[in-house]
């Protein structure tokens, strides 16, 4: 028995040492931490329990059987954060450029289905040269039946994808699938198709750094939601993002242990500039309002013009959208729509609560929105709202205007709880453009067009450019001193605690895409 054991050790020590020194030796050299190291950094100390620790390839072309390493490039298993179970899978790129075999794809979907089954949170370390060349089609079929299973495990579980290295071709489209992608500034990148294919058949010159690092796709594509500094920052983001998310779909979201501070919120009382077209920082009024030091913004860098992230309120997790005033004045674009919806739908499938600090002039104008389809943009947004059956409040801070109003989860749409700032203007666009459309004649026979036109704007003001209109209709609920806006919401999202609503039953809906 001892020599059975001996052998046992043997090929467990082969797993350990991945693709050998020298590889490892590499990847340190890149500043890149081994599989193993990430793992040992994400999941609670003792907590990892490793499944096909000696599973190898199965392919004998191209001298591939002389070449074999226990676990085949990719470590899976399962594991604790904050003593929450999760499914997690770490490529590790000492051993082929974790590249991707069917035994590879195996051991992914297995971790997968496991995950599914149990009900809990499925997290990918990427760090992969791609297909295994010498499987061929095999290969490409173990991508495809990972990105099935990310399908199916959507709106079940959440679906974390850390991107630590390359990340192209096929591959990129798991991480697509997924809920959220982080991805590491300087030594991770994702593309369908790298530098050299660009150039050929584009003639562009372009560094996959610039194609398709962490800054392009955070800024630019928007198809990573963090772009962190280094490896552990993103495996710290990993676990704090975990923790405002329930484990699936059935589960409510976590709380924490909460003491509550003083209410007293006078501050944001004199907040707004008295200037409705002056800008400020919508982050200001969310850190006001919720738990302090709470809230976690996501897709920081992309469409900024909307702000998005999770935070605590009384200690419970909620989502937060809500327009920034300091870029483009808070207009909802293409970018800032789709990038709203996301998340919104994100929400709804995970049972995250909803709040919205509205403060929206409407819609982005110009040829590019239009062209680029801002109206089925647009709709992203609404449709996500309109289905979405989570708690849903909305505080309207100062603009709420035209279309962009409906939008923004308005009462109209399902919203469960409207509040309205007595600075908040409710209307079909701002009074200057419309004293300009409604009074035109006046204004232009005029004996002083100008006057005339500044007398008009403040007639229009006076009558739509308040809150009180749409309260006197039951679309707010309550006008508020932005100082109560904290205790409001607090009560409000208890009351609206055991909220059961059922949409219409069906297969499931066609959104916009």
């Amino acid at each position: 028995m001892n020599k059975k054991i001996d052998l046992l050790n043997e090929k467990k020590a082969s797993a350990l040492a991945g693709g050998g020194e020298k590889r490892i030796a590499s990847q340190h050299a890149k500043k890149k931490l081994t599989a193993r190291e990430r793992l040992n950094f994400l999941l609670d100390e003792g907590s990892f329990e490793e499944i096909g620790m000696l599973v190898i390839h199965r392919s004998t072309d191209f001298g591939m059987e002389k070449e074999q390493y226990p676990g085949d490039g990719v470590i899976t298993g399962y594991g604790t954060i904050h003593k929450r179970l999760v499914y997690v899978f770490a490529q590790d790129f000492t051993v082929f450029g974790g590249s991707l075999s069917e035994t590879h794809a195996e051991k992914i979907c297995k971790i997968m289905d496991l995950a599914l089954k149990n009900g809990a949170p499925i997290i990918g370390l990427n760090d992969s040269g791609g297909a295994r060349i010498q499987e061929g089609v095999v290969s490409l079929g173990g991508y495809a039946d990972i990105f099935y299973r990310n399908t199916m495990a959507s709106g079940v579980i959440p679906q974390l994808s850390v991107i630590m290295g390359p990340c192209a071709g096929g591959a990129v489209y798991s991480p697509a699938i997924t809920d959220f992608v982080l991805m590491v500034e300087n030594s991770s990148y994702m593309f369908v198709t790298g530098p050299n294919v660009v150039k050929t058949v584009t003639h562009e010159e372009v560094t996959s750094e610039e194609l398709g690092g962490a800054t392009a796709h955070a800024t630019k594509s928007g198809v990573t939601h963090f772009a962190c500094p280094n490896e552990l920052a993103a495996i710290n983001d990993v676990k704090k993002l975990l923790s405002y998310i329930p484990q699936n779909c059935e589960e409510q979201t976590p709380a924490v242990a909460y003491q509550s501070p003083t209410t007293n919120k006078s501050r944001l009382n004199d907040f707004l500039p008295d200037n409705n077209s002056q800008p400020y920082d919508i982050r200001d009024i969310i850190s006001e309002v919720l738990d302090e030091n709470s809230f976690f913004e996501v897709h920081k860098d992309f469409a900024q013009n909307l702000v998005v992230g999770f935070a605590r309120l009384a200690g419970k997790s909620i989502g937060i959208v809500a327009n920034q005033p300091m870029v483009l004045a808070g207009v909802l674009d293409i970018h800032a729509s789709t990038k709203g919806a996301r998340f919104v739908r994100f929400c709804d499938c995970f049972n995250i609560p909803l709040l919205v600090f509205e403060d929206v002039p409407g819609f982005l104008p110009g040829t590019d929105q239009e062209w680029n389809a801002i109206i089925t943009n647009g709709a992203k947004l609404l449709y996500a709202f309109c289905e979405a059956t989570v708690p849903r409040i909305t505080v309207i801070t100062r603009k709420a205007y035209g279309g962009a109003y409906d939008v923004m989860n308005s009462k109209h749409i399902g919203a469960d709880m409207n509040y309205a700032w007595p600075s908040a203007e409710i209307a079909v666009m701002g009074a200057k453009g419309a004293a300009e459309i409604i009074f035109k004649k006046e204004i232009s026979s005029a004996e002083n067009p100008n006057d005339k036109w500044l007398e008009k704007e403040k007639e229009y003001s006076d009558i739509f450019a308040n809150p009180y209109r749409a309260a006197e209709r039951g679309f707010v609920d309550e006008v508020i001193e932005p100082s109560e806006t904290r205790n409001k919401l607090i009560k409000a999202f208890s009351m609206l605690t055991n909220k059961v609503v059922h949409n219409p039953r069906k297969k499931h809906g066609n959104i916009p895409l």
